[in-house]
């Protein structure tokens, strides 16, 4: 399917299709709105005349993560697994993505800015991946993908930090690819889809099933071990206390248990 869904607004531009989504007031991910982007990419794939992807965000952050904290939002271990099956299903898709980054990509916001192949950034985006702040494990395949891209030293700083990564730096490490002013983000995105874009259309899939080979089980295997370490620490004073920080904009206090 390509249809538009209640978060999820369909465009196409020639050979480019613009997924736009929202979910105010920090573009919190959930399963339906991961499923809704799989279902559209996997449409997408079908489409002779789609050569690349534009994934984009409404408002001022890209995405602030799973929203742990509420009831309503990716709360229990179940919601979490299930966030990560449709997590899969954006590695597998075929067509190239470039994700255009304003604000925040936090948590599982970096996890999903890093489906894509290709990142342009406003000046005003910071990268991080924030989970021992809330006294979790990192997820998302994170613990894979973001030492794939940006080498495993530099993803050992940004996971045992929590330390948000802004974007001279990012460019600096390759987490990002290009720095955009907020005005032309959008624009900057969609150009380097077209450079993409009006190539052969053949050997940009093949060229990209060979340098992703192997990341979709790798993908799935990080997941399955993050899900096991997170199922560990959601029952702990500590990620009690973090998530209760966090939400409390303060740093947590934690005694180790």
């Amino acid at each position: 399917m390509t249809q538009a869904t209640d978060h999820l607004a369909v465009d196409r531009i020639g050979h480019v299709a613009v997924l736009t989504f929202a979910r105010p007031p920090a573009n919190h991910v959930s399963v339906d709105l991961l499923r809704d982007i799989a279902d559209v990419l996997e449409g997408l794939d079908l489409d002779a005349n789609c050569r690349a992807v534009v994934l984009q965000a409404e408002g001022k952050v890209f995405c602030a993560g799973a929203d742990l904290a509420n009831p309503q939002g990716v709360s229990g271990m179940d919601s979490i697994a299930a966030l990560y099956e449709q997590a899969l299903r954006l590695f597998a898709a075929e067509l190239p993505i470039v994700a255009a980054i304003q604000g925040a990509a936090v948590g599982a916001g970096l996890g999903l800015s890093l489906v894509a192949d290709f990142r342009v950034a406003s000046p005003e985006a910071r990268f991080s991946a924030n989970f021992v702040k809330l006294g979790f494990h990192p997820g998302f395949g994170l613990t894979h993908t973001l030492p794939r891209l940006i080498g495993a030293q530099r993803a050992s700083l940004m996971a045992l930090t929590g330390r948000r990564i802004k974007a001279e730096e990012a460019l600096a490490w390759g987490l990002a690819d290009a720095i955009a002013p907020a005005a032309d983000l959008r624009g900057a995105a969609l150009r380097l889809a077209e450079e993409i874009a009006e190539n052969a259309p053949l050997a940009v899939a093949a060229t990209r099933k060979s340098l992703r080979a192997g990341l979709v089980e790798a993908f799935r295997a990080a997941t399955q071990r993050e899900h096991a370490q997170q199922s560990i620490l959601r029952d702990t004073e500590d990620f009690a206390e973090g998530v209760k920080a966090v939400g409390e904009r303060r740093a947590g206090v934690f005694v180790g248990r």
